[in-house]
């Protein structure tokens, strides 16, 4: 076994504190990586506090890794020590079912290993995350990274980046259609910068008032605070998608009244209550409201050579791993512009 340093969580109320504890041995086909950088994602938190059903203790969170290559498996192709790589939100899957075949591991048929929070395919060793200096991930879960880009902002990319790159490519989302993103955090800022990029018109909706500056930073053409009923019933039956990035219960059928007909709200943000509407304002306009998880392998490799072509990051305040405790009260609060980044070199 290999040693290794970590923040754990032991239960719901403890905060993250220091833990050793030992990942596997480097298999043929495994790839052993130093982890230089870990994003924060607001999924940690719902997951370290056991909001989100049942969790698994001890923790180590984290699922949005960048590091180096340390050591390969003898049956190793794609990696070769020195190279940096990155893990996102899964770690394995069962590689057989229809789903896997087809690149979207994420909806493996047997249940995915998930990074953190989950166990390995023997569904009996617990998986540990990112906040951690070292991790051993089966080759075909591991993906490149380009040295183009700074690691820090890279690393929300394995997450926050692929969970909205994912859905606007899927409904084919560009020039010529009027896009919606719900909220300006983690996910919303990429939301933003993706939608954009790929030449569409955007339109930033929030409560806060105060982010209409960040949203023009970002390349949003409109901003429409959603406290004034003014703005909002100017926008009636405007957008083609709303991209609705809110973790916290809201209006659905506000948003959904946006929509122009035919439109589509896609749902990203996983609120911790049943999600509520008033029929009548899908069917008064052909609308429909679906959701959207993170991405395959496939495709998250996909979004970061875009990401590496296109100069695309996310916007980060890295942190010292002391302070995580900290950044967790922050992001609950909203102050993080736009994902908080640990440096584990401070670990």
């Amino acid at each position: 076994m290999i040693g290794a340093k970590a923040y754990a969580v032991h239960s719901k109320e403890e905060k993250l504190g220091p833990w050793s504890f030992e990942r596997r041995e480097v298999g043929p086909k495994d790839v052993q990586i130093e982890i230089l950088y870990c994003g924060v994602c607001h999924s940690d938190i719902h997951q370290a506090r056991s909001e989100w059903g049942p969790a698994r203790y001890p923790m180590v969170p984290g699922h949005e890794i960048v590091g180096r290559v340390t050591k390969v498996g003898a049956d190793v192709t794609k990696f070769k020590e020195g190279d940096l790589a990155g893990i996102g939100c899964l770690v394995d899957s069962c590689h057989e079912c229809e789903n896997c075949k087809n690149g979207q591991e994420q909806f493996c048929k047997k249940g995915a290993s998930a990074t953190y929070n989950s166990v390995e395919q023997d569904k009996v060793t617990p998986t540990y995350g990112g906040y951690s200096d070292k991790i051993v991930t089966t080759e075909s879960f591991v993906v490149k990274v380009s040295d183009k880009l700074p690691l820090s902002g890279v690393a929300p990319l394995l997450c926050a980046g692929i969970t909205t790159y994912s859905p606007l490519r899927k409904w084919k989302i560009g020039k010529g259609h009027k896009v919606a993103v719900l909220g300006l955090g983690g996910l919303g800022h990429m939301a933003v910068k993706f939608a954009v990029s790929f030449g569409a018109e955007v339109t930033v909706l929030s409560t806060s008032a105060n982010k209409e500056e960040d949203a023009k930073r970002l390349g949003a053409q409109k901003f429409v605070n959603t406290k004034n009923t003014d703005e909002v019933k100017a926008c009636t039956s405007y957008f083609d998608f709303i991209v609705d990035t809110v973790s916290a219960p809201h209006d659905y059928t506000m948003y959904l009244r946006m929509l122009a007909v035919n439109g589509v709200q896609i749902c990203v943000g996983i609120p911790p209550t049943p999600i509520e509407f008033m029929g009548f304002a899908l069917i008064g306009g052909n609308r429909a409201i679906t959701g959207s998880s993170i991405g395959g392998l496939p495709e998250t490799q996909e979004m970061l050579d875009y990401c590496a072509e296109h100069n695309i990051v996310s916007d980060v305040e890295v942190i010292n791993i002391a302070a995580i405790n900290e950044a967790y009260d922050r992001i609950l609060k909203s102050e993080v512009k736009y994902r908080f980044v640990i440096d584990l070199a401070t670990l």
